[in-house]
């Protein structure tokens, strides 16, 4: 901790003159010369230096916002913390969210003449045992330029605001001593035209800093190979800081379990021979075969302790070095990705790094969180999108099991051609991926490089991939630009066809047109923004069938929604932890999203487009996933069989898993027994048999009355895994035991037997107890993000459909029922609509329904009713899909049975308010007070139903939650359809089977007090 005063000179040894030979940074203007990717900036290396360093991480540095780079330092002085942007604690230059628009139109490489500035300082005592040791400064990232002085020396500069710059301060430090260490980062620079992506812009030192000492003989880099054969080889860089390497050195190595690792004689005869012995840069191989070595895999991440240890002549250990090794082989054959000779399934996700109090500063517990709620949701890949993710996230991927695309900081969204090809970016390029291979290259985890996103395609790509397949071969390399217009050209820079929003039939055209040459596997697919992810199970029924699709990644995973502070308009900063739960912001919060701190340009709710919210609750989409991706599947067998369950793992039995059978019976209730899963091995199926007496009561409940049944097997994991605790559910596939008797015939009364009989105006309006608005049609729903941008929204308002104004046409009182006509005109012409109410004999109120669209009315949101409830109804049981919400094309993830949930839960928060909360699939629901009482509504088949305190209009209207008001009472939605949510703000829409056209559309359903 720093006791000095904020506006007191620095405690630390005078200035070091710079030699003459060093410039002085600010004079090369290094924020507008993209040939200069660093200065003095050390080779990236794979030794891993953070055990024993010194933490620099806290947040007692001193601080101060420059308006240029240009502008010189004053004495005024803040503390700030590090690692963490600027942009959230508290300065004036606030948070900026672009999808692709550079936030400032001069053209690359130049930057805005307002760019703003931090000037980080603070002492340090460097331990006095460091003397005679070479001394390193590590600066985890910086956006987007990071200028490194220590005591008052330029020590070097470092571009890339993803990866680690590392700067030799041997001759700058004193040890013993404080000395002072400034890091000044310029926020805006040419290196930001190629970082332009879809996220947050922000200003800082964003991950940690720390400083580190070696002996002058030391480690340089360490390369493992670790195929799947259990060869082991490992190739050692050694370097000495004064130049010379003395003679006698030599390397050896450890592997846990196995033993000492031999040298590589004949690799070192053949270097002598072909006269590659340098006298400053050591090279050595060592070698090690593993007897029934265990692979790894994401479903069986298992790991090898290597220790490679750095001899000096006498012996003795001047350096170390630890790693995990995983054995793994992955290669392409054909049209198939192979990991360890297995095709496997490629279930991704795109992940930013986000934080909503810190914007992209995340430790490494929050990056285990990360990864965990990505695995228990079925996921088994990561697109570290669209730049090298901090180191802890490799190694917990490796730890974990994720199969992960390493993807170069390289994004030129906005002009992306023109750098594409531009000589001055050539180095950049070259620069980015070569630090994140030589970075990364030993982590199991990592299958596939990327070149980065959204750039176009040029000579700098192939210049990039070039040095890559010359550095990894063992890898395959992929870039979405590389074929964006020849899905069957040569893969000069892509190994792997990686379209981003595909459509379904684009990709199964494709694999049929016997022109594919590679496999292909989606980079982005089925955009997350708001109320989404529709049709994400045809997606893979049709990937799981069609010899040459192979998977992909769902944009994204994370809403960037920053917790911003209404009374000020700012970010809420790291101290507002605690501020939020279950996806919402508290009183006096909300998410902001582009727009929402008066930056300009921006691309509003364009960053609120993950799966789960910005406090990483998951949204309702990551159950259909879960379950898309089920390790376990149930499929009825032949009449009179077992259900028949399959091991859907590529490489793993399903002794790590445990089962219920859960029985759930329309009028019956719910019955649970043990299953006892069998051996399966990947791949392998076998019938499930029951237990005795589940179903045994089943026919005659059905009989009786009992309605339909199904089965449900719920699985969860036996023991604690590394990513899940014991008894966590996993997958609940489920099958149809007995279909549902067809409905008989209602028996309707005469409307004056009845003391409940129903009210119903001369309007031809039902007026009843419970009901504050009568059932009236709905044609509309409240925009969600598809709609607005995919276009839908505004086809409806067009047709008038957000406005609807009923018109009665008849009100016929005949036979003891009450027949209502009337007509909603719309701009393709009148909806006809028609209700019959009838007593039943029960007390229930019969309401059958007819409307008819005309032949110009197409794609409409809805065909239902919409009724408002009695305030006081505060709870909902239901039988249908649930427990969390489903649409028609994304309800594979909700179980048919008997739910409950308060209605106040149901509602579902997306950051932009639109539609939500909606069942599929519901055959029947009360809706009760405290007390139980209320009223309970029966429908003729599954329906689409929502129950919520707002109506679409309320939504509409809002652009944030705290602009919401609930009402005391309930809004009711029965669908007799409704249509599909799709991908429309960035992607395909839904498919045609789910939308909803001309016609006339029958629906009928049962009102009864409680």
């Amino acid at each position: 901790m720093d006791p000095r005063p904020l506006n007191t000179p620095p405690t630390g040894p005078p200035p070091l003159d710079p030699p003459p030979s060093y410039p002085r940074p600010m004079d090369l203007r290094p924020w507008e010369s993209p040939e200069l990717t660093s200065w003095r900036r050390l080779p990236m290396h794979a030794v891993d230096r953070r055990a024993g360093a010194l933490s620099l991480d806290d947040d007692h540095w001193r601080f101060q916002l420059l308006p240029a780079p240009e502008v010189p330092p004053s004495e005024d002085w803040r503390h700030l913390k590090v690692p963490g942007a600027w942009t959230t604690q508290d300065t004036d230059d606030l948070p900026q969210y672009t999808n692709w628009r550079m936030p400032w139109p001069d053209f690359p490489p130049h930057s805005p003449a307002a760019n703003p500035t931090g000037v980080h300082e603070r002492d340090v005592d460097i331990p006095a045992e460091w003397a005679g040791r070479r001394v390193i400064l590590q600066v985890g990232a910086a956006t987007s330029v990071l200028i490194a002085e220590v005591n008052g020396r330029a020590v070097g500069i470092g571009k890339d605001s993803h990866l680690a710059s590392e700067f030799d301060i041997t001759d700058a430090v004193r040890t013993g001593e404080a000395n002072t260490v400034r890091l000044t980062v310029v926020k805006w620079s040419d290196a930001s035209h190629i970082e332009d992506q879809d996220h947050w812009w922000h200003g800082g030192i964003t991950r940690p800093v720390l400083l580190y000492a070696t002996d002058p003989l030391h480690l340089a880099d360490v390369k493992i190979s670790a195929p799947a054969d259990g060869r082991l080889r490992v190739e050692v860089q050694v370097r000495h800081a004064d130049g010379p390497l003395p003679t006698g050195w030599r390397v050896s190595g450890h592997l846990d379990g196995v033993g000492e690792l031999a040298p590589d004689e004949e690799y070192a005869a053949w270097c002598a021979r072909e006269d590659r012995v340098s006298d400053f840069l050591g090279e050595a191989r060592l070698l090690a075969t593993v007897p029934d070595v265990r692979r790894w895999s994401a479903e069986t991440p298992e790991l090898y302790g290597l220790d490679i240890r750095l001899h000096r002549p006498d012996g003795s250990i001047a350096d170390t070095s630890r790693h995990r090794v995983g054995f793994r082989t992955v290669e392409i054959v054909g049209n198939d990705l192979l990991i360890n000779g297995e095709r496997v399934f490629i279930r991704g996700v795109n992940r930013h790094d986000f934080h909503p109090l810190t914007g992209r500063t995340i430790t490494p517990d929050e990056m285990r969180a990360d990864l965990e709620t990505i695995k228990r949701f079925g996921f088994n890949a990561v697109r570290t999108s669209h730049y090298p993710n901090d180191p802890a996230l490799l190694d917990l991927a490796d730890e974990l099991g994720l199969y992960l695309v390493d993807e170069a900081d390289i994004e030129s969204h906005d002009h992306a051609h023109e750098i594409a090809d531009d000589p001055r970016y050539l180095g950049a390029f070259v620069d980015r991926v070569s630090r994140m291979v030589l970075r990364d290259k030993n982590h199991a985890c990592v299958i596939v490089w990327s070149l980065g996103n959204e750039s176009d395609y040029g000579a700098n790509h192939d210049a990039a991939a070039g040095w890559l397949r010359r550095y990894d071969p063992t890898r395959p390399l992929q870039y979405e630009g590389a074929a964006k217009t020849d899905w069957s050209g040569a893969g000069i820079a892509s190994d792997i066809l990686c379209p981003m929003y595909a459509s379904l039939d684009e990709i199964t055209a494709h694999a049929a047109s016997g022109e594919q040459t590679r496999p292909l596997i989606l980079c982005e697919y089925s955009h997350a923004m708001g109320n989404s992810n529709g049709t994400l199970a045809d997606h893979w029924a049709a990937i799981e069938t069609t010899p040459g699709l192979q998977g992909g990644f769902i944009w994204e995973f994370w809403d960037h929604g920053i917790l911003q502070r209404l009374a000020t308009g700012r970010p809420a900063g790291p101290s507002a932890s605690g501020a939020y739960a279950h996806g919402v912001a508290a009183d006096g919060y909300r998410w902001a999203y582009g727009g929402d701190f008066g930056d300009v340009p921006n691309d509003g709710a364009f960053c609120a487009d993950g799966l789960v919210f910005p406090d990483r609750t998951p949204k309702p989409a990551m159950y259909e996933h879960r379950e898309i991706a089920a390790p376990v599947r149930l499929a009825r067998s032949e009449p009179g069989r077992p259900p028949r369950v399959t091991n859907a793992q590529h490489f793993r039995d399903v002794s790590w898993l445990t089962a219920q059978w859960r029985l759930s019976v329309e009028d019956g209730g719910t019955r649970t027994a043990p299953a006892v899963l069998p051996h399966l091995p990947p791949g392998a199926s076998a019938e499930l048999p029951l237990p005795h007496g589940l179903l045994a009561e089943l026919p005659a409940a059905v009989a009786a009355g009992g309605g339909e049944a199904w089965l449900t097997l719920h699985v969860t994991t036996r023991h604690d895994e590394p990513w899940a605790p014991r008894g966590t559910e996993v997958c609940a596939p489920q099958i149809q035991v007995r279909e549902r008797p067809a409905p008989a015939p209602p028996a309707a009364v005469s409307v004056a037997v009845s003391a409940h009989s129903p009210d119903v105006d001369a309007e031809g309006l039902l007026r009843h107890p419970l009901l504050t608005c009568p059932p009236t049609l709905s044609l509309w729903r409240a925009p969600t993000d598809n709609d607005l941008l995919g276009g839908a929204a505004d086809h409806w308002r067009t047709l008038g459909l957000d406005r609807l104004v009923r018109e009665p046409v008849s009100v016929d009182r005949t036979d003891g029922r009450i027949r209502v006509r009337s007509a909603y005109p719309t701009g393709a012409g009148p909806v006809e609509h028609q209700q019959v109410f009838g007593l039943l004999n029960d007390d229930g109120l019969l309401i059958e329904e007819t409307a008819v669209l005309p032949e110009g009315l197409t794609d409409v949101a809805r065909v239902g009713t919409v009724f408002e409830t009695v305030a006081g109804l505060n709870h909902l049981q239901w039988y249908g899909q649930g427990p969390w919400e489903t649409y028609p094309d994304r309800r594979t993830g909700g179980p048919v049975g008997h739910h409950r949930a308060r209605v106040d839960g149901l509602f579902t928060p997306y950051l932009r308010p639109q539609e939500s909360g909606g069942r599929s699939g519901v055959r029947r629901f009360a809706l009760l007070s405290d007390t139980g009482t209320g009223l309970g509504v029966r429908l003729d088949e599954p329906r689409q139903v929502s129950v919520t305190r707002y109506r679409a209009a309320d939504l509409a209207a809002a652009s944030h939650h705290d602009e919401l008001a609930p009402r005391p009472r309930c809004v009711v939605h029965l669908d007799a359809a409704h249509r599909g949510l799709g991908t429309a703000s960035c992607g395909p829409d839904t498919l045609p089977r789910y939308r909803l056209g001309p016609g006339t559309y029958r629906w009928s359903w049962v009102l009864r007090p409680l």
